[in-house]
């Protein structure tokens, strides 16, 4: 049984030979049925249909099975609205684990007039399906251009140092409030989800010589390091050392005052019995001066012949002394 080909709206149908011998008035029918049934559609979990009357947006449903007026009375668009979708900047993902450069996007230039080789990921999703439809085209084009350009804006505002090392976090933040803010003002209806930095390198043709430089920073820092350890080791030592040596002196000072004290006390009490007995104080003196000097040699005492034959001496410690005949 030959069958002929009907275009109803968008949609293709095929309707026997001896259905169309019948008449136009049953074929009209059965068309008119078969364009209403093209209006059933699906909605899924993660999506919402946005439905178009005549061009304009007559409502915004939720999942599940849904009716429309047929093309070209209505029709409808379901984008996702959960899906987190991906932007590359810097590189493309071209295979499993396989990843091309995009120099033209990742090339960029810091702060202080380095030149930086930066990739970064942007995740988004929609929060507007209305005005993600219809206020702008090429929505990928536009959310990796505002990224690109958020990023390079960023980079910018800091130092190579902050690029390479403990800056990243922050430059992802910022990039990611900038490409919000840009995608905002374009009523976009999209929420940027998160930024993250892949890989910030110097450009292969530098990435020697800024590799001594990180070396040579390296080593001036373990250098700083080393001579403050030595500074911190030895200015201790040298304080405690010269405390010491006040404290010696200090001590020594003490000990020379006392003494000078205990001689001049001594000088006056010898003084004292000088006065008492000036010629037997002489005479003692003499003795023990002698005794001193010569401490090993027998010594006589040979009186002068007026007071006998016993040389009387004066006490003058207190204590029982007497000479050698």
């Amino acid at each position: 049984m030959a069958n002929r080909k009907i275009i109803i709206g968008d949609k293709e149908y095929e309707i026997p030979e001896r259905l169309l011998s019948l008449g136009i008035t049953p074929v009209l029918g059965i068309g008119f049925f078969l364009w209403l049934a093209t209006g059933f559609y699906q909605v899924g979990p993660d999506e919402v249909g946005v439905v178009q009357r005549f061009g304009e947006v007559n409502r915004v449903v939720q999942s599940g099975l849904r009716y429309h007026f047929p093309y070209p009375v209505e029709t409808v668009n379901t984008p996702k609205v959960t899906e987190v979708k991906r932007i590359e900047i810097g590189f493309r993902t071209v295979g499993k684990n396989q990843f091309r450069t995009v120099e033209k996007e990742s090339i960029m230039l810091t702060g202080d007039e380095n030149i930086v080789d930066a990739e970064m990921i942007v995740q988004y999703k929609l929060k507007d399906p209305e005005s993600y439809l219809f206020n702008f085209v090429r929505p990928v084009l536009t959310v990796r251009e505002a990224s690109e350009a958020s990023l390079r804006t960023i980079i910018g505002r800091h130092g190579i140092d902050k690029a390479l090392t403990a800056g990243k976090l922050m430059i992802q933040e910022e990039t990611k409030s900038l490409v919000q803010a840009i995608l905002d003002k374009y009523e976009s209806g999209i929420q940027v989800v998160a930024v993250q930095l892949q890989d910030v390198s110097p450009p292969k043709s530098v990435i020697a010589a800024f590799k001594d430089v990180a070396s040579a920073k390296e080593d001036k820092n373990r250098l700083i390091n080393e001579a403050e350890g030595y500074r911190n080791d030895v200015i201790p030592k040298a304080r405690g050392e010269a405390q010491a040596m006040i404290r010696q002196a200090e001590g020594f000072k003490e000990a020379r005052m006392k003494r000078a004290e205990g001689d001049v006390a001594k000088f006056k009490s010898m003084l004292k019995e000088y006065k008492k007995g000036k010629s037997i104080t002489k005479k003692r003196l003499y003795l023990e001066a002698m005794e001193d000097i010569l401490p090993g040699v027998e010594k006589f005492i040979v009186p002068d012949g007026e007071g006998g034959n016993l040389l009387n001496l004066l006490n003058l410690t207190g204590k029982e002394n007497g000479g050698k005949k």
